[in-house]
């Protein structure tokens, strides 16, 4: 399925089941809120989206426990979840999903390149999961996207 059918999928079961989405991303840099509102109808379902690239963001907008970014950064399950908890607040959605990651070329914080951390939340808790993504950036930034529309889609679907 390319990522433009997931992205219509993922809209058509928040649509079916009457919820809205909102959307925090970091490497992604807004591509999978993009991915969205590519789709013909968007708007009845996509609520907005937050580019949250620096880590300060995350704690100032998302409400991402600073401490928590202090003792493990920004790549990491957790803050995925905290970002995802958080832009549903922020938005007023019911359903909220984050990306989180290094998309290269280089480590950070002792990460490598590809390691990605997507997550959705929603009233009934929140599911995180970790992508291992290979090839340049634009692959692994192209990976996350796919890898946070096919998390929504089993959470909404």
């Amino acid at each position: 399925m390319s990522t433009a059918d997931l992205a219509r999928a993922v809209l058509d079961a928040a649509r079916g089941t009457g919820l809205t989405l909102g959307v925090a991303e970091s490497l992604t840099g807004g591509l999978v809120v993009a991915a969205l509102v590519d789709v013909p109808g968007a708007s009845v379902v996509v609520r907005g989206g937050v580019v949250a690239y620096a880590t300060d963001v995350k704690a100032s907008v998302l409400g991402v426990d600073g401490a928590l970014l202090a003792a493990r950064g920004p790549v990491d399950p957790e803050v995925a979840v905290q970002m995802a908890d958080g832009v549903r607040r922020v938005v007023g959605a019911d359903v909220g999903v984050a990306t989180t990651g290094v998309a290269g070329p280089g480590q950070q914080d002792g990460h490598p390149p590809g390691e990605v951390y997507v997550a959705v939340s929603t009233a009934d808790g929140a599911r995180t999961r970790r992508l291992e993504l290979a090839g340049d950036r634009a692959a692994i930034r192209a990976g996350a996207v796919r890898g946070a529309l096919e998390l929504t889609l089993e959470a909404v679907g």
